[in-house]
């Protein structure tokens, strides 16, 4: 990559980072579309995947208190390891369309039925029977298009947890489907010595932006972060039009 557009991963990664750190997710969403500008959307999943999981593995240590708060994380967890495996060959192999389609869809119907008709709640007993399969569909997502968040997040939403205990899950999940695709990336070639350079580049910028997060996190009231969460999840559905629209 030339400095133009290390300089764009480094500025994307910031801005993304900046969200994720305030509401637990928006990270890989918000950067692969800017950095895939430059550098098509393989390489910017490619890339955006070792800092989103450096970032996963602090957000979460600095929210482990919440852990005890927190539900189904083996199931949602362990079945999203099974498929990012999968999810990462159709990333090299197969179009990412169709996937965006239902995703997108997915997530703007359960933004509108949130705000029009009030939250949607899963109860303990309905989680531990959707779990495993809500955990397969972030995976898949993880490791075919490097977006999980919206399928993660609306769900963890619905469980209504307290702020720190749905910051947690979310890195959770997202560092064991993460590091999964990370691993099957490696083990196809993926990590060109221009990707590991443009990651690097891109790490920087997060560490400090989680910080700067977690500081006006903390600033925002119960309500605030709900609509704040939702409003990311919009974010998300409007971003996955655009990504199937621009092809």
């Amino acid at each position: 990559m030339s400095l133009a557009e290390l300089l764009l991963v480094a500025a994307a990664s910031a801005a993304a980072m900046l969200v994720k750190s305030v509401t637990g997710l928006g990270y890989p969403m918000l950067s692969i579309p800017i950095i895939a500008t430059v550098a098509g959307v393989e390489t910017a999943v490619v890339v955006v995947s070792l800092p989103n999981a450096a970032a996963n593995i602090l957000i979460g240590w600095r929210t482990r208190a919440a852990r005890s708060e927190s539900r189904d994380l083996t199931p949602l967890a362990a079945s999203s390891v099974v498929t990012a495996v999968a999810g990462s060959f159709v990333l090299v192999n197969v179009s990412e369309r169709p996937l965006l389609i239902v995703l997108s869809v997915t997530v703007l119907l359960f933004v509108v039925r949130s705000l029009w008709l009030g939250d949607i709640v899963v109860t303990p007993q309905q989680g531990r029977r959707a779990a495993p399969f809500v955990g397969a569909a972030a995976g898949l997502m993880q490791g075919a298009v490097g977006v999980s968040g919206p399928v993660i997040g609306s769900w963890l939403y619905a469980y209504r947890l307290r702020r720190d205990a749905y910051i947690f899950s979310l890195a959770v999940v997202f560092l064991w489907s993460g590091s999964t695709q990370i691993a099957t990336l490696a083990l196809i070639g993926e990590f060109t010595a221009d990707r590991l350079v443009a990651a690097a580049v891109a790490l920087g910028p997060v560490l400090v932006m989680v910080q700067l997060g977690e500081h006006l996190r903390a600033r925002l009231s119960s309500a605030q972060f709900d609509r704040a969460v939702l409003a990311l999840l919009a974010t998300a559905g409007v971003v996955l039009v655009v990504r199937v629209i621009t092809g």
